[in-house]
């Protein structure tokens, strides 16, 4: 097994255990602190991805890209220069607007929040968000250039610490009211946030002092950075405002509709902090994935491969609609009544059949989008995110007034449907693929169709006949691995076909120079 492989891998693992150790961590959370808490929190973190947005994503995103680039063409020099340069501009932009934030902490609530009580959460936000800036840009330029265990690491330290500091000062310092309980979430971040930005800081410096960077020989300039930093950074922007505005509207329109204010945030905590979160447990992979594909693309552009980039693309679609399809099937089936068992509220679950749909093409449409970001097409996958999250927005305000949250699910899955489409059509025309959908599509989503009938059939059996649900989810899990397994059989892919898709791909990523 090669090593680029081998770190591929352990970037994936780390990924999947990152989203079960998350997943964990907002189970206990809930319990601890009640939907309605949640909710509130919830309605904070979108001032954190709007500060990340403004600061930090574009930037990460040309330090992965460029330092791939120039660490292909064998510039050690220029990628140091990257990472600078970078982390400069970062601060130059994230202190004055950290400083606002905190200024203007308690308008921030009140009117662009809609709850007062989010005032401490913001404020404390703001140390949090610059640790993390520093943390991602120094993670990005380690992807870049070929090196994913020092930030693999960190990453399975991070979550480790992040969920025992919040847990244990929630533990410590409860019963307090909703705004202090969000605030200690926070200081619990930032604690977790201290340790990530130091160790990766640390690590970056003994990388160089090990590997001393040659002169370099490519006249690197912010224009370049800023051409791959702005694009990004803007569609991330809007895509956070409309996902701000989405997540502000919920709870009021859940008031429109009759709720009382108390319950609609409740109501969105349980969707936003439960729900969601569960069907996204599978998806760490995609994540993972998106992370190595971005800079091996970008190498294989700045290289001139275009052919070995699209047949890298045919085999991560297929393996993404292979791995997530039957995930989606299960939890449509187990999911609602596993996730009402592990964080003891009856609405977890609910339109579970249309969310997981939605979170299926979302997954498609991530794949796709860190592709278009890999080829040198921020622009297009800017504009294609921004019509998708425009959807989502326009059904959360026409519909979950009257409808509640079947209105955002309808939303949320046709506006993935919108964004994957369009990230595909992009794509295919990119980097010259025939479109195969039947292979990429239809086989898997066919097989895990016939997988969820036959498992929510003998799902139904084993709970009518005194099983509980957690070993009824158990058994169904092993009969829906052979059935999904079986109908691809059935349908003409053989055994090596079924475990060569996702290996392949990765064996053909070739070894940083």
């Amino acid at each position: 097994m090669s090593s680029i492989l081998a770190g591929t891998l352990l970037l994936t693992a780390t990924g999947l255990f990152s989203q079960a150790v998350g997943f964990v961590y907002r189970m206990l959370l809930s319990r601890l602190i009640g939907a309605e808490t949640m909710g509130l929190y919830q309605i904070v973190m979108p001032v954190y991805s709007m500060f990340m947005s403004v600061t930090a994503v574009g930037l990460t995103v040309a330090v992965s890209t460029l330092s791939a680039r120039y660490h292909a063409l064998g510039d050690s020099g220029a990628v140091r220069a990257v990472l600078k340069r970078a982390l400069g501009c970062f601060f130059l932009l994230a202190v004055p607007l950290g400083i606002g934030i905190v200024v203007f902490s308690d308008p921030i609530s009140v009117y662009l929040l809609g709850d007062a009580r989010t005032r401490l959460g913001v404020a404390l936000l703001v140390p949090c968000m610059l640790l993390t800036g520093v943390e991602n840009l120094h993670k990005h330029c380690f992807y870049g250039i070929g090196r994913v265990r020092p930030p693999a690491a960190v990453e399975t330290c991070e979550q480790l610490i992040r969920s025992g500091a919040v847990l244990l000062l929630l533990v410590l310092l409860l019963p307090r009211t909703a705004e202090q309980t969000v605030g200690i979430i926070v200081t619990g971040m930032v604690l977790c946030e201290v340790f990530s930005a130091c160790a990766l800081t640390l690590l970056f410096r003994r990388h160089w002092q090990q590997y001393p960077p040659k002169e370099t020989r490519v006249s690197f300039t912010r224009r370049q950075m800023f051409a791959i930093a702005l694009p990004v950074g803007a569609t991330s922007l809007l895509g956070t405002v409309l996902g701000t505005a989405n997540s502000v509207l919920i709870p009021a329109k859940l008031v429109e509709g009759g709720h009382t204010l108390s319950d609609a945030m409740a109501v969105f905590g349980v969707l936003s902090g439960m729900t969601l979160p569960l069907l996204n447990l599978p998806t760490g992979f995609i994540g993972a994935l998106c992370l190595v594909m971005v800079p091996d693309l970008a190498r294989r552009t700045a290289q001139g491969d275009r052919k070995a980039a699209g047949s890298f693309l045919d085999r991560v679609l297929s393996a993404t609609s292979l791995l997530i399809a039957p995930a989606m099937a299960y939890l449509t089936v187990a999911g609602a009544p596993l996730g009402q068992m592990l964080f003891r509220d009856p609405r977890v679950g609910q339109h579970m059949l249309v969310l997981a749909l939605g979170t299926l093409l979302g997954c498609y449409q991530s794949v796709l989008s860190g592709a278009l970001n890999g080829l040198g097409l921020q622009g297009k996958a800017a504009r294609n995110a921004i019509l998708s999250d425009g959807v989502q927005l326009l059904f959360t305000w026409g519909t979950v007034s009257r409808f509640g949250l079947a209105g955002f699910a309808a939303g949320y899955l046709l506006s993935s449907l919108v964004g994957m489409g369009l990230n595909l059509a992009s794509v295919l025309r990119a980097a010259g693929l025939k479109p195969r959908l039947f292979h990429w599509f239809c086989r898997p989503l066919l097989s895990a169709l016939f997988m969820g009938i036959w498992c929510q059939l003998f799902f139904r059996i084993l709970l009518d006949n005194g099983w509980t649900v957690l070993p009824a989810a158990g058994i169904i899990a092993l009969l829906g691995i052979i059935l999904y397994t079986a109908a691809l059989l059935a349908q003409g892919i053989s055994l090596p076909d079924l475990l060569r898709p996702m290996g392949t791909a990765l064996r053909e990523r070739k070894p940083s120079q």
